[in-house]
């Protein structure tokens, strides 16, 4: 086994341990929250932001590593939006709806003004912080090819084609886990929240529907087309019904129309949330009160 391939095996599990990993961000301290604000408004410089960030980071690994998580994460304390982060702020204007939310409210897909797309920011940076700060198995989440495709209209950016722009967010997004797989990541997660909101049906959101599920699903394989072996099966994809504000974006879709599609992915491992005092798998939930379990291949078993 090469030295890449042990640091990306799974460990064995203790017959009477139930295997567990960390998903999703964290609640951000109040004191991160505040500098974000007061950084946007121009009350705090940047550094104040970046100081905050990094005592959140430190507070969010010890307190993971403390419950004895083999994995671990930052919790996505310095993420401004999963959505957004590959992107500079010149070339970027509001785009359409992305979801409408259970209570009403709805969030926008950043757009594309010029071409062409090449990331401004990688997710190894967060990983490369905070391996500074523990010895421990690294897990790191990084944006889907799927949600940057929404980012740029059918007919493309004058003479930047659609099919170009393509070609670049697929090189971008393997280039990103390549980096934090080299940065000391054990595991990457794939961001795929929109793989549940693609069968919602809403003409609110106008690129929504089950046309653009298989879109989406043969991005996320040309990206791991680039990924050798080893790096796949240390890839997963997560996928859950949204959280913004206490309000889910696709809990009505049931998970049984995704999860045949979904396993057309090539990646190692999928994480689906779940509430933990729902039925069984195959009925619609909420992402209240969830818990995540997932699957792993070759034999898609329970981890």
């Amino acid at each position: 086994m090469t030295q890449l391939a042990e640091s990306l095996a799974p460990a064995s599990w203790p017959s009477h341990t139930l295997p567990t990993e960390p998903v999703g961000s964290l609640p951000r301290p109040a004191r991160l929250q505040r500098a974000v604000l007061d950084a946007e408004v121009g009350l705090a410089p940047q550094s104040e932001l970046e100081a905050e960030q990094a005592l959140a980071v430190r507070d969010t690994l010890q307190r993971m590593e403390e419950t004895g998580s083999p994995v671990l994460s930052d919790g996505e304390q310095r993420r401004q939006s999963f959505a957004s982060y590959p992107l500079g702020t010149e070339e970027v204007d509001e785009g359409p709806v992305f979801a409408v939310f259970a209570d009403g409210h709805h969030r926008v897909i950043p757009s594309l003004t010029e071409g062409p797309f090449v990331f401004r920011a990688w997710a190894a940076d967060d990983v490369r912080v905070a391996r500074q700060l523990t010895s421990l198995p690294l897990k790191q989440a990084v944006i889907s090819p799927s949600m940057l495709s929404l980012m740029v209209p059918a007919g493309g950016l004058g003479d930047y084609t659609r099919s170009e722009f393509l070609d670049d967010v697929v090189s971008g997004c393997a280039e990103d886990i390549r980096r934090c797989f080299s940065a000391g990541a054990s595991r990457v997660s794939i961001d795929f929240t929109e793989g549940r909101l693609a069968l919602r049906r809403d003409v609110r959101a106008p690129w929504a529907g089950p046309d653009a599920l298989g879109g989406f699903i043969d991005l996320i394989n040309r990206v791991l087309d680039q990924l050798t072996p080893e790096q796949r099966s240390a890839v997963g994809v997560h996928t859950c019904p949204g959280n913004d504000n206490d309000s889910a974006h696709s809990a009505d879709v049931d998970y049984a129309e995704l999860i045949p599609e979904l396993f057309q992915i090539e990646a190692g491992t999928f994480w689906f949330s779940r509430r933990a005092n729902t039925t069984p798998i195959g009925l619609r939930d909420s992402s209240a009160n969830s818990f995540v379990f997932c699957l792993r291949r070759p034999l898609l078993r329970g981890c």
